[in-house]
Formats: structure tokens, sequence, C-alpha cells
């Protein structure tokens, strides 16, 4: 079985992906091991060129929150950062196994 696609969230409607890559990112703001992470920024990864709540648009550097324009962060650790406004929102892989 394969990575979760976007067609695996999108029917929750509290749910906020982003996907880079290929790769659908969750944000983890609720999940408490990420909330104790210490990290650091590193490069800029991916920005948000599209926002759609469709499967069928959600491509590659598509979100359906955040707002076109969010730089993303890769750091020292899984999570990844989409800043926004200035704040840092956490955000992690959603990878099979």
């Amino acid at each position: 079985m394969g990575n979760p696609t976007p067609v695996d969230f999108l029917d929750n409607e509290n749910v906020d992906i982003f996907l880079l890559d290929g790769i659908v990112y969750s944000n983890a703001q609720d999940v408490d091991w990420v909330q104790g992470l210490e990290y650091k920024i590193g490069e800029q990864v991916g920005e948000i060129k599209k926002q759609s709540n469709k499967v069928k648009g959600f491509r590659g550097e598509t979100a359906n929150i955040l707002p076109v324009g969010t730089k993303i962060f890769e750091t020292d650790t899984p999570v990844y950062i989409a800043v926004v406004d200035g704040k840092e929102i956490r955000y992690l892989k959603m990878i099979e196994g």
C-alpha cells in the first residue's frame, strides 16, 4: 500500500493539509509529541501555489487551508513548518508504515 493521498483526507472537513512533492502533510498542532519538539528551521522546500478543497485539483504545492504564498520549511526533525503571518504552524508527513 502506498502513502496516503489527498483523497484520504479531504472528506474530513476539519483536516488541514498540503501536498508537496507527492507527499501529503497534515497539521500537527494537536499532536502532543510534536508540540514538545524543539527544532531549527532549515531550507525553504516549497510554497503554496493553489488552494483547493477538491481532490481533482489537488496537485503539488496545493493546500486546503493555508493561503497561497505560504512558505514551507524543513526542520532538523520530522516536522515541517508553514509560516503564516509570522506564525509557525507544524505539519507532519503522512507516510505509510
